[in-house]
C-alpha cells in the first residue's frame, strides 16, 4: 500500500487486530489506519489513531466508511472463532459468512479495493493427511469454524476469478501472542498456559499431552500477512488461501520449555470438548506455496517465542504493579 493511503481494519479489538493496527500505524502513520470494533475501545485502539464503532453486518456503514476516508485495504478480522462458534452454531455462521459477503460485494462495486480475508487449519477435518498437510488436499471440516472458513475460501476465489476482486488470505495455524488475551479458540491454550505460568505457577490444560498442533508466534504472523498484501498481484497465484506452516508442538512440550524458565511451573491436564476439535485438525503443515510464491519463511521456534513470551508478559505485569 502506498503511504498515506487508508486502511480499515474491522474486527480490530481481537488477538490478530490489536497487533496488526499497531504494527500498520508504526510503518504506515497512526492517521492512516482506521481501527474499527463493534464496541467501544479504550487504549492503543482509540487513542494511537483513528477508531470507529462498526458492526461488521451492518453493510451501509461499511460501504459509508470506506467511500467517506478513501479506504485502499480492508483487513476483515471480525470472526466468531472454533469453540465458541460451536455453542452458538447459527451466530457464528452468520457472522463469519456474511461479513465476508458483505465487502466482497462491496469491493465487487467500488473496485480498486483490496481485501485480507483470514482463513485457518479449521478448513482442514480428520481425512485430512494430518502431517505435512499440503496446500491442496481433502477438506472435511467437523466444525462450525472450520465449515465457514472453507465456504469463505471458495467464495474469495470465486469473486476473484469471476469479478477481479483482489482478496488475499492465509489459513493461520494457532496464534499465539503476550499483547491480547484468548478469543475463544481450541489453540488458546498455548496463550493462557504463559499468563497462568506467572501467575498461579501452575495450568490445567484442556487437550491431552500429546496433542501436536500446528502454532506460530504473533510477530511472525503479522509479517505473514503483510507481506501477503505487500506482494505484486502476479505473485499471489493463490486466491483461496495459503497454508502457512510455524511451530508443532504438544502441551507437554510447551510446558517444558516454559519450566526452564518458570521452575517451579506444573502442568496437569483435564481433556474437554475441544480435544475433538484439535483430534481433527493437522499436526504440522507444508507451506511451501508461500515459501515459493512471495518468499515466506518463519523466524520464531519454540525457545525463541518462550523467552520473548515470558519477557513481554512480566514487563507488563511490572508496569501494572
Amino acid at each position: 500500500m502506498s503511504k498515506g493511503e487508508t486502511t480499515l481494519i474491522l474486527g480490530a479489538a481481537g488477538q490478530i487486530g490489536t497487533d496488526l493496527v499497531t504494527t500498520l500505524r508504526e510503518r504506515n502513520g497512526g492517521d492512516t489506519v482506521i481501527a474499527a470494533d463493534v464496541k467501544e475501545q479504550s487504549g492503543m485502539l482509540s487513542e494511537g489513531g483513528p477508531f470507529m464503532k462498526l458492526d461488521v453486518l451492518d453493510a451501509q456503514a461499511i460501504a459509508d466508511a470506506i467511500r467517506a476516508n478513501k479506504v485502499k485495504e480492508v483487513y476483515l478480522l471480525a470472526a466468531m472463532l472454533s469453540a465458541t462458534a460451536e455453542q452458538k452454531i447459527k451466530t457464528a455462521w452468520r457472522l463469519n459468512m456474511e461479513g465476508l459477503f458483505i465487502l466482497l460485494d462491496i469491493a465487487k462495486e467500488l473496485g480498486g479495493l483490496k481485501i485480507f480475508w483470514p482463513s485457518s487449519i479449521a478448513v482442514f477435518g480428520p481425512t485430512t493427511p494430518s502431517k505435512q498437510t499440503p496446500q491442496f488436499t481433502v477438506m472435511e471440516p467437523s466444525t462450525v469454524y472450520g465449515i465457514s472458513k472453507l465456504a469463505g475460501e471458495r467464495w474469495c476465489e470465486y469473486y476473484f476469478n469471476k469479478f477481479g476482486v483482489d482478496v488475499r488470505s492465509i489459513r493461520y495455524p494457532g496464534l499465539i501472542s503476550y499483547k491480547a488475551m484468548p478469543g475463544g479458540g481450541t489453540t488458546d491454550y498455548a496463550v493462557d498456559i504463559y499468563h497462568q505460568a506467572l501467575d498461579k505457577g501452575a495450568y490445567t490444560c484442556f487437550l491431552k499431552e500429546d496433542t501436536a498442533l500446528p502454532m506460530m508466534y504473533m510477530p511472525d504472523a503479522i509479517r505473514a500477512t503483510l507481506e501477503l498484501m505487500d506482494a505484486p498481484a502476479e505473485q499471489v497465484k493463490i486466491r483461496s488461501s495459503y497454508n502457512l506452516g510455524g511451530i508443532s508442538f504438544t502441551p507437554k512440550e510447551i510446558a517444558a520449555e516454559i519450566k526452564k524458565h518458570v521452575p517451579e511451573f506444573k502442568i496437569d491436564y483435564a481433556p474437554d470438548f475441544r480435544q475433538e476439535i484439535a483430534d481433527s485438525w493437522p499436526n504440522s503443515i507444508d507451506d511451501s506455496r508461500a515459501q515459493q510464491d512471495w518468499g515466506w519463511n518463519c523466524k520464531y521456534d519454540l525457545n525463541t517465542m518462550t523467552i520473548d513470551m515470558l519477557q513481554h508478559l512480566k514487563a507488563k505485569r511490572e508496569i501494572a504493579g
